[in-house]
């Protein structure tokens, strides 16, 4: 029997691609840009998979899906949309998509997803209980590098797998830790977090595990730990790679039995807690230094959620300004905009801080300017402190290749570091593009960035994977 597919799509050019991509899989698709026309195609066709936009020319696309989801529960839905939020995210999560594609997407990827779809006897679900509230979340950003998070996010919401936050320090790992808990099903329990970093050695077994009354010179009374307190709800580990190998032991034990034992007691305390945790350190050079336990790093490493640094989503940095300009005045400090070149201006930063970084910028200047419009030359004295200090290259520290841009060109129009930047990294893209033949994921995983950040940059940079997979094949 012929697959036939449902694909609706109000724009044209995209419904083409998506159309002749699915046909060379020998599938039959039908087309149409509306929920109108979708609700009588559906009545005359039986369709074992449907792909739906969300901003439809006669309404909400995910909105509509309840009336779909009851007519024909058993057909699996992925759902595509430029509506780049967590917010849409999760809308199209509680659907019980099959998959969430956010727009511009992988073709190949969506074929693949859809030839998983029609090879399931049933979807398997993602999503939310319809009473989550996803509209005051604080995950700003709708950059590709951001839509691999939300999709991570929604994957892990109905079930308790261990997650693994990743990222420099400052992205947000625990906003990512505080979204999974107040998304998911566990969210009127409690969620606490907890910095191993800021503990000292020898309280942290206490302050995880609690202790008993006389249990060490200090313990005067009872404590009930960290993980007691979590019972029912989730547990946020944060920069767990500082914790002591012994806690990392007694840690262990904890979440391979589901019991605890407080310091000084006798009595297993059976508990029912999730288990988030985050670092900003290599974990292959802990374990190689001896200070942390591999098989420890292989429990806690069940579901991992890379979050990018500032510097790989600049095209975020205009909605999180206005974002944290609206915390500052929620927190009685008064309104400041920038105007587009002073936003430009911070597009060029480093920001080895990340985000956090760039909040308190926005709130310094809400404290010290005067003016209500902040321009380039106003923000300027600001970014004195701001990490990366990019007006003031150091030769010294660069690649040949920049040296030798920079002793070849005379660069005064305060472009310095994006120049040198440009110039390191097109040489570098193209090495490790040709090392990788071509293969953009495997030249992704090598470089450490987003698969999307990879591909934006090729594109910026006009360099053919094509051309330098048939290279590599060459020197073969």
């Amino acid at each position: 029997m012929m697959t036939r597919i449902l694909l609706v799509e109000d724009d044209k050019s995209i419904s083409h691609v998506i159309t002749a991509a699915l046909r060379d899989e020998g599938w039959s698709i039908d087309s149409c840009d509306s929920i109108a026309q979708r609700d009588l195609l559906l009545a005359q066709n039986r369709y074992m998979l449907m792909l739906t936009d969300v901003m439809l020319s006669d309404g909400d696309g995910i909105k509509s899906l309840t009336t779909v989801k009851q007519g024909f529960p058993d057909m699996p839905v992925i759902i595509l949309s430029a509506q780049n939020t967590l917010d849409t995210a999760v809308r199209a999560s509680e659907t019980e998509a099959f998959e969430y594609f956010p727009k511009p997407f992988d073709l190949d990827e969506l074929v693949d997803a859809a030839s998983q779809a029609i090879n399931s006897s049933k979807a398997d679900t993602i999503g939310l209980s319809p009473t989550s509230d996803a509209d005051n979340l604080p995950l700003v950003g709708r950059s590709p590098a951001m839509q691999d998070v939300y999709r991570m996010i929604t994957r892990v919401l109905r079930n308790d797998l261990t997650v693994l936050l990743l990222g420099e320090s400052g992205t947000g790992k625990e906003l990512v830790a505080d979204a999974i808990h107040n998304l998911g099903h566990r969210r009127e329990k409690p969620f606490v977090a907890v910095n191993m970093a800021a503990i000292p050695a020898e309280l942290i077994e206490s302050e995880l595990f609690g202790h008993e009354k006389g249990a060490f010179t200090g313990a005067v009374n009872q404590y009930i730990g960290k993980f007691e307190q979590a019972n029912g709800g989730t547990l946020f580990l944060d920069e767990i790679g500082d914790m002591p190998m012994q806690a990392q032991t007694r840690l262990l034990r904890a979440l391979q039995s589901g019991r605890i034992t407080r310091v000084g007691g006798k009595q297993d305390i059976t508990l029912d807690v999730r288990i988030i945790c985050a670092t900003n350190k290599d974990f292959r050079t802990l374990i190689e230094q001896g200070d942390f336990r591999e098989d420890l790093y292989y429990r806690i490493n069940v579901v991992p959620i890379d979050l990018p640094p500032l510097r790989e989503r600049r095209e975020d940095i205009d909605a999180l300004v206005k974002h944290f300009a609206r915390m500052a005045v929620s927190e009685g400090l008064p309104l400041r905009e920038l105007d587009k070149a002073a936003r430009d201006l911070l597009r060029q930063q480093y920001w080895s801080g990340n985000v956090r970084e760039l909040k308190n910028l926005i709130y310094r200047i809400a404290v010290f300017s005067r003016d209500e419009t902040v321009t380039a030359d106003m923000i300027a004295p600001f970014l004195d402190d701001v990490s990366d200090k990019s007006s003031a290259v150091q030769t010294a520290d660069l690649s040949e290749a920049v040296k030798t841009y920079l002793s070849s060109h005379t660069i005064d129009d305060g472009q310095v570091y994006l120049r040198a930047l440009e110039a390191f990294e097109v040489p570098l893209l193209r090495h490790i593009m040709k090392q990788c033949g071509g293969n953009q994921l495997k030249a992704a995983e090598t470089l450490g960035i987003n698969r999307n950040t990879l591909r934006k940059k090729l594109t910026n940079y006009d360099i053919d994977a094509d051309e330098l997979r048939h290279a590599e094949q060459k020197i073969r």
